[in-house]
């Protein structure tokens, strides 16, 4: 049985309790780098540790080392560990449905921020998942942005720095809220959710197929301008009106 116990720093060596005769080389190994392993298991007393089983049987544990919760503003724990479980990499990996695509004025396609949380919480369970902040907001003239680590189950699994423009002091709180989705939208990526989006030749291929560009005139200032909405849509309206 190795037990050790990971410094405060990110990145540091786990401590073996165990002396060197009852490690093999392989288990050393498994131990640093922490390739091949096995199993883990939460201890179930809410302290951030848990207990890492590798191929060999022999197990360590892996916590903050003083009973208290990992510090996501700093740590990297879990990142790269190991896959998920199977059923929940096809929840993350199916395919987008091309109905729940929307397409900005300027051409750009997304999904809803509410789609990639209604995603995360099919594949990891509501409570299962969370954004924790990396950084603090950086109120800028016109941009707040502010870097999230996304953790789930208790693993990293991506970093992102989330950013929203506005354009009056009092529209900072709402930007602030807007900035947090656009950090988890962009942490998604790195779990495969709505990987489309990001391809250009599927972009291509949906704006051909459900999308159209369209002339509009804008009702207050009369300009003119080509502008896309999806087929399915009504018409543009206000401010500009087809």
């Amino acid at each position: 049985m190795v037990s050790s116990t990971p410094d405060s720093a990110p990145n540091a060596e786990p401590k073996l309790s165990a002396t060197a005769a009852d490690l093999t080389a392989e288990d050393l190994d498994q131990t640093h780098s922490h390739r091949n392993v096995g199993t883990t298991t939460n201890n179930g007393n809410g302290n951030g540790n848990r207990t890492v089983t590798n191929n060999n049987g022999h197990s360590w544990t892996e916590g903050s080392g003083d009973g208290t919760p990992f510090d996501w503003s700093r740590s990297f724990h879990g990142l790269s560990l190991q896959p998920f479980d199977k059923e929940i990499a096809e929840v993350l990996l199916t395919p987008v449905n091309t109905k729940d695509v929307e397409i900005k004025p300027d051409g750009l396609i997304y999904l809803p921020e509410i789609k990639y949380r209604r995603i995360l919480n099919k594949a990891f369970g509501p409570g299962g998942w969370g954004l924790a902040p990396r950084s603090e907001t950086n109120v800028g003239p016109k941009v707040v942005s502010r870097e999230y680590a996304l953790v789930c189950l208790g693993r990293l699994v991506a970093i992102a720095r989330g950013e929203q423009e506005y354009f009056d002091p009092s529209g900072i709180p709402t930007a602030t809220e807007a900035c947090k989705s656009n950090a988890l939208m962009r942490c998604c990526k790195d779990l495969g959710i709505a990987s489309e989006l990001w391809d250009p030749r599927y972009i291509r291929e949906f704006k051909a197929a459900h999308c159209v560009e369209v002339f509009a005139d804008n009702v207050v200032t009369k300009r003119k301008k080509k502008l896309w909405r999806r087929k399915d849509q009504p018409k543009l309206d206000y401010p500009w009106k087809e």
